[in-house]
C-alpha cells in the first residue's frame, strides 16, 4: 500500500493526461502538417515533466507520452480494421488501442533506463551526459528496434518530422535515425536551458545551423546530364472492387487505355510505371495480356512496370516485372519472357495484411484475418534492380519504403532512381497516405537518387534527392503523370555507410551510462 502510494505521489492523473497531451501532439509534426518544431519540443516538456519521478514512475509517464503519439498520429489505421476487416467498431478501436500500447512501450524503456541510470538515491550522472549524450542514444535506440521487433514498426521515427524541416538535407549523411538523435539532442538542450545551463543551446543550436546550411554542399551528388520520361498511371479503382474477378478484365484494360494515349506521338515515355498489384491476378492467369502489353510496349520502345502476383510451385508472391524493352530502346513485336528474370519480389511484407501470423488460430476469428491476397511468401533480402530500358531502378514495394537499411542494400552504383509502389486505398483519405510519402521522401534525401511513387489512388509523384516533391496527381482521381527525371551521380555518406555508426555510437552512450550506473 505504502509502495503504491510513493508512486501516485509524484505520478498524478493530471501528469499522466498531460504526458498523453504531449505525445499527442507530435502528430502535428508529420504529413500533412509538417510543423516539424513540435516534435523537440513535446520531448523537452516531457523530459522536464519526468526528471523528478523515479524510474517505476518514469515507465508510466512515458508510456503514457508514447500511447499518445500512437494513438493519434497512427489513428489512420483503424480505416483498413473498421472498413475492410469486417470487425464490430468497438472491436476494431480495441485493436487500434492495443497496438497504440504496444508501440508506446518502445519511449516508455527509454524513459525507464534514462531515470534508472542517472539517478539513485546515493548518485546523480552529470546532467550533460544525461541529457544531451545518453537521452539521445536511448531514444534512437528505442526507435531501432521498434522497426526490428516483431518485423518492425518504423513508423513516425522523430526524425521524420524534420522531413521537410530545415535540418532534412542532413539526413543524406545520417539518416532518419540520425535526425532523431537530433530531435532528442534539441530537447536535451532545451531541457538543461531551464535548468539555467545556457550553454548548450549557445552552442548546439548555431553548429546544427551551420550544418544544415553546409549539408548540400557537402553532398557529393551531382547531376549526371541525362534524363528519362517517364508515365506514373494512378488507376483510381476502388478498394471494394480490386479483387473481384469480374473487375479484374476490366482494371488492367483500364490501366492500358490509359498508357496508350502516352504513344500517340514522337516523343513518347520511356518508362511507364503501374503501382502495386495493378494487375491483381497471377501470371499464369493473364498470360495473354502480359503478352500482349509488353509487344505493344516495345513496339513503342517503352518499358513498362507493373504489379503483379508472381508464383512459384505452390508459393505466391507480391511482385513487380517489367515489361516490354529491358536493355535498350529495341522496336520489335517480343513475347513477356516471364521466366522470373528481371522481377522484384516483396521482402518485408506488411503482417495481417500479406501474412497471418499464427494463422490457423487467428483466420477462424474474423474477416480482418482473410483479407484478400494475406499469404504471401517473402522474396530474398537483397534482389538485383529491375532494369527498364537500360535505366537500373531500385524497387521498393508499398511498407518496404519505411526500412532505410533494407532500401540502403538494393542501391547499387548503377542505380539510376528509387521506385515505391503501393495501394493505399485501404486507408482512405486519412493521414496514412500522405506519412507514406514523407517516408519515401526521406529515402530519396539518404540515398540521393530521384524517387518515383506510383499507387492505385495517391500520392503519386516524383521527388528529387532533396526530397521535394516536384510533381504530383490529386489523390482519388484517375491520371497520368509524365515528367522528365533528372538523373544524379554519386554516392551519400549515408548509402555508404548507413545506419551502424550511429548505432554503435548509441551503444556506447548506453554503455557508458551502465558503467557509471554500476560505479554507484
Amino acid at each position: 500500500m505504502l509502495k503504491t502510494q510513493s508512486l501516485y505521489s509524484s505520478l498524478s492523473i493530471v501528469r499522466l493526461v498531460a504526458a498523453f497531451i504531449a505525445g499527442a501532439s507530435t502528430a502535428l509534426s508529420f504529413a500533412p502538417y509538417e510543423i516539424w518544431a513540435i516534435f523537440p519540443l513535446a520531448l523537452s516538456f516531457a523530459l522536464w515533466q519526468s526528471q523528478t519521478l523515479t524510474a517505476k514512475q518514469s515507465l508510466y509517464y512515458w508510456l503514457s507520452f508514447g500511447f499518445g503519439c500512437f494513438a493519434i498520429g497512427i489513428s489512420w489505421v483503424h480505416v483498413s480494421i473498421d472498413t475492410f476487416g469486417g470487425m464490430p467498431i468497438f472491436v476494431s478501436i480495441t485493436l487500434m488501442a492495443i497496438l497504440a500500447m504496444y508501440l508506446a512501450i518502445y519511449p516508455a524503456i527509454a524513459g525507464y533506463l534514462l531515470s534508472k541510470l542517472s539517478r539513485t538515491s546515493k548518485y546523480t550522472l552529470n546532467p550533460y551526459f544525461t541529457y544531451l549524450g545518453l537521452f539521445p542514444a536511448l531514444w534512437v535506440l528505442t526507435e531501432w528496434l521498434r522497426g526490428w521487433v516483431f518485423t518492425g514498426f518504423p513508423w513516425i521515427w522523430a526524425g521524420y518530422s524534420q522531413t521537410l524541416g530545415p535540418l532534412s538535407e542532413l539526413a543524406s549523411f545520417i539518416g532518419a535515425l540520425g535526425l532523431s538523435f537530433i530531435v532528442a539532442l534539441v530537447a536535451g538542450s532545451l531541457i538543461l536551458l531551464t535548468q539555467k545551463r545556457i550553454f548548450p543551446v549557445l552552442v548546439i543550436l548555431p553548429i546544427l545551423a551551420l550544418s544544415a546550411w553546409a549539408a548540400p554542399l557537402l553532398n557529393p551528388i551531382s547531376t549526371s546530364g541525362k534524363t528519362v520520361k517517364v508515365a506514373l498511371v494512378q488507376g483510381n479503382i476502388p478498394q471494394s472492387m480490386k479483387w473481384e474477378p469480374d473487375a479484374l478484365w476490366p482494371t488492367m484494360l483500364k490501366y492500358m487505355d490509359m498508357t496508350r494515349e502516352q504513344f500517340d506521338d514522337a516523343s513518347s515515355v520511356d518508362i511507364v510505371i503501374w503501382p502495386e498489384a495493378a494487375i491483381p491476378a497471377p501470371e499464369a492467369m493473364v498470360e495473354d495480356f502480359l503478352m500482349d502489353v509488353s509487344k505493344v510496349a516495345s513496339i513503342n520502345n517503352t518499358a513498362i512496370v507493373t504489379g503483379i502476383i508472381s508464383h512459384q510451385q505452390q508459393d505466391f508472391f507480391n511482385s513487380l516485372i517489367v515489361l516490354g524493352n529491358y536493355h535498350q530502346k529495341h522496336q520489335q513485336s517480343a513475347d513477356y519472357i516471364g521466366d522470373g528474370t528481371n522481377q522484384f519480389k516483396k521482402h518485408h511484407l506488411l503482417p495481417i495484411g500479406e501474412f497471418v501470423p499464427f494463422a490457423s488460430l487467428l483466420r477462424p476469428i474474423a474477416p480482418f484475418f482473410n483479407l484478400p491476397m494475406s499469404s504471401f511468401q517473402r522474396g530474398d533480402y537483397t534482389q538485383p534492380n529491375l532494369v527498364a530500358l537500360g535505366y537500373h531502378i531500385a524497387p521498393a514495394i508499398c511498407y518496404e519504403i519505411a526500412f532505410p537499411e533494407q532500401v540502403r542494400a538494393s542501391v547499387t552504383d548503377e542505380t539510376d532512381m528509387l521506385l515505391t509502389v503501393s495501394n493505399d486505398a485501404w486507408f482512405g483519405a486519412s493521414n496514412g497516405p500522405l506519412q507514406h510519402m514523407e517516408i519515401a521522401q526521406m529515402r530519396a534525401i539518404e540515398m540521393g537518387k530521384p524517387l518515383l511513387r506510383g499507387t492505385n489512388n495517391g500520392i503519386t509523384a516524383v521527388v528529387d534527392p532533396h526530397g521535394r516533391i516536384t510533381d504530383a496527381i490529386p489523390q482519388f482521381e484517375a491520371g497520368v503523370l509524365v515528367t522528365n527525371i533528372q538523373l544524379f551521380q554519386g554516392q551519400t555518406w549515408f548509402r555508404k555507410i548507413g545506419q551502424l555508426p550511429l548505432l554503435i555510437l548509441c551503444g556506447l552512450l548506453v554503455l557508458l551510462g551502465v558503467i557509471n550506473y554500476l560505479r554507484k
